[in-house]
């Protein structure tokens, strides 16, 4: 059924809510997401940084093809170095296809324990998909074959969604979903098959926004990032906070950009009552805040 979004969830203001908690007294959740995409030749791209010659796209778009496919061949394991080194385990925003396209890379991320949210089937916008719920299934499907296990997550290519998703996507036994970026806590979001908890995604600590869509150096996205953490640090004493970082291999994963992004975790790993969650983590976590204060009301 199609229903807007004011009517599967009231508004509610952060000060009017009970204070959720975190073991031991934690302060912030940093949920720390690599998108792993899969590009179709045949289509334009999901984004350029090499704009066609007089503005006309053209196709096969071999340029900006190759650009992420850099990510894919290299970039990516830029970030695995690093998070091998640092002993976090990401979520992995995964667009099915790439099980398929892209298998060493994937397995690196199945082998290294890191949590699969599906991405869709491929990157292209929810709006442009003729058999939404078949598209869901199928990328759910392939993912579970995998991976060995089925995802709890989504979050649509371009964060997109259409009224009748949140329905499909509790109906293929999603948990979560993180094209809701519009809270720093979870929210609880109502679907004819059951409910929905939105994990708090992010637009603003994300590398496309800040460098492709905005064109920000990477230093400036760096510090935008400890901005971020440093006030929900400062926050985290009265009531704890979730800070995403999403980042993606073309981008971020560029020898002239890796640096910036290690000096987001040098920041915050010098801080105590932190703690690297992935989105299942966070899901099992606020389940039960949600008992708890449910049975104290």
């Amino acid at each position: 059924m199609s229903k807007i979004p004011r009517e599967r969830i009231d508004h509610s203001a952060i000060v009017d809510r009970p204070p959720i908690k975190l073991p031991g007294d934690a302060r912030v959740i940093v949920w720390s997401i690599v998108n792993l995409e899969a590009w179709d030749i045949s289509r334009p791209m999901a984004r350029q940084v090499l704009p066609a010659p007089t503005g006309a796209v053209m196709l096969p778009d071999v340029p900006n093809w190759s650009w992420h496919e850099y990510g894919m061949r290299v970039g990516f394991w830029r970030f695995k170095k690093l998070y091998d080194l640092l002993g976090i385990r990401p979520t992995l925003s995964i667009n099915a296809r790439v099980c398929v396209d892209y298998p060493r890379v994937a397995a690196a991320c199945r082998d290294a324990g890191w949590e699969f949210m599906a991405h869709a089937y491929e990157q292209m916008p929810i709006h442009k998909v003729e058999d939404q719920k078949s598209m869901i299934e199928r990328s759910m499907d392939i993912i579970e074959k995998f991976a060995g296990k089925r995802s709890v997550g989504w979050l649509g290519p371009g964060l997109t969604q259409t009224l009748e998703t949140p329905e499909l996507l509790a109906q293929a036994g999603v948990k979560y979903i993180g094209d809701w970026v519009y809270d720093d806590e979870p929210t609880t979001i109502a679907t004819d098959n059951g409910p929905l908890v939105t994990l708090p995604y992010t637009m603003e600590n994300n590398d496309i926004t800040m460098m492709m869509v905005q064109h920000h150096e990477a230093a400036y996205w760096t510090q935008k990032c400890i901005d971020t953490f440093d006030r929900y640090y400062q926050e985290g004493v009265e009531r704890p906070k979730i800070m995403a970082i999403a980042i993606h291999p073309y981008i971020s994963g560029q020898p002239f950009r890796i640096g910036y992004l290690e000096k987001v975790y040098e920041h915050i790993n010098r801080h105590a009552g932190v703690l690297h969650w992935n989105g299942e983590q966070i899901l099992d976590w606020y389940r039960g805040e949600e008992s708890r204060l449910s049975g104290a009301s």
